[in-house]
């Protein structure tokens, strides 16, 4: 039977309200006193209740995360790292997949779907910061992947957020270093809440600018995000152009992959006709033949900062931040060539 508080201080020949108050690191115990409580933990193998402990605290020890798809391999490897954070904090972390549903995403941004809730973090697809209920009337909120600004561009929610700009031009830069002079784009090329033009796409509109290159329209192909076979059909569109391309910046890993698909079956080589860069850098673009070159966000950074950020606000409310983390380039096959 596991030891309650009541056999440690029966063992150690104390109150209950003592063994909690050295369980607390409460400074009002005697250094003989804590020792004795210590022991006899210690001989019993006490361990305390961590219900009990946020139940005190007024808190359920519970938080959401909350993606689109947790099927799609870069939200089951950043789950990963978020279940490694919140386990650093004794959290039980509930993964909620809101399947791109504005109601879903508002029920949890205002407490939960029938789940008792601490707080939230949530890859917002439907919803914007601006739809986070502001004061005591939800749990707080950190909000990671799209842009942040409210309807004034202030961030109303803190928010962590790698460089999408920049990475899409680093992206598109890294293309046209490699001598690629006919650079497609596939991906949406608009945010979906906004229509504002999507910031990886503003970097490879900047980059090929700045390379003196003429932005073509018919290179950019707007496929949904994170779809390999429309990734495949955007890249049969583009073959079928008078002027292919002989590079493709995919907005996402998966697109890259269905986009290779459809070069291979042309008979055209990668990248020797035809280079292709993804994004995400998901587990499997090191294991395709060719390996996939792609744009790295630090998966394990995000998560860090945003469970980091969701603990600071249980202990005080602060103004709303925008958090960056890292995302690097990393060239492989699919652009440099089998070395």
């Amino acid at each position: 039977m596991r030891a309650s508080l009541k056999d440690v201080a029966a063992r150690a020949g104390v109150s209950t309200m003592t063994v909690s108050n050295v369980l607390n690191n409460k400074a009002s115990v005697a250094p003989g006193t804590r020792a004795r409580v210590q022991q006899a933990v210690a001989e019993l193998g006490y361990r305390p209740s961590l219900s009990a402990r946020n139940l005190a605290r007024g808190r359920s020890g519970v938080v959401a995360l909350a993606v689109p798809e947790i099927g799609l391999p870069y939200f089951a490897e950043l789950a990963h790292f978020m279940m490694i954070e919140a386990e650093k904090r004794d959290w039980t972390l509930v993964v909620e997949q809101t399947a791109h549903d504005r109601g879903r995403e508002l029920a949890l941004l205002s407490g939960g779907r029938g789940h008792l809730i601490d707080g939230v973090l949530m890859f917002p697809s439907e919803v914007s910061a601006d739809d986070v209920p502001s004061g005591p009337s939800g749990p707080p909120v950190v909000l990671f992947g799209s842009a942040s600004g409210g309807a004034g561009g202030d961030p109303v929610v803190d928010h962590v957020m790698i460089d999408n700009l920049g990475a899409g031009q680093v992206a598109t830069g890294h293309l046209v270093a490699a001598g690629r002079r006919r650079i497609a784009l596939i991906g949406p090329a608009y945010e979906p809440r906004s229509r504002r033009q999507a910031p990886r796409v503003a970097g490879y509109r900047r980059a090929l600018k700045a390379a003196g290159l003429t932005i073509e329209k018919d290179y950019i192909e707007h496929g949904a995000l994170h779809d390999r076979e429309a990734g495949a059909l955007a890249m049969e569109r583009l073959l079928a152009l008078p002027k292919p391309p002989d590079a493709v910046f995919c907005l996402s890993d998966l697109l890259a992959i269905g986009a290779m698909r459809t070069i291979h079956r042309s008979g055209r080589r990668i990248p020797d006709d035809i280079a292709v860069l993804g994004f995400d850098d998901v587990d499997d673009a090191a294991y395709l033949t060719p390996t996939l070159s792609s744009m790295r966000p630090d998966k394990a950074q995000i998560a860090e900062l945003a469970v980091d950020v969701l603990d600071r606000r249980f202990a005080a409310p602060e103004p709303a931040q925008v958090w960056r983390a890292n995302c690097d380039l990393v060239p492989r096959e699919s652009t440099l060539g089998v070395s």
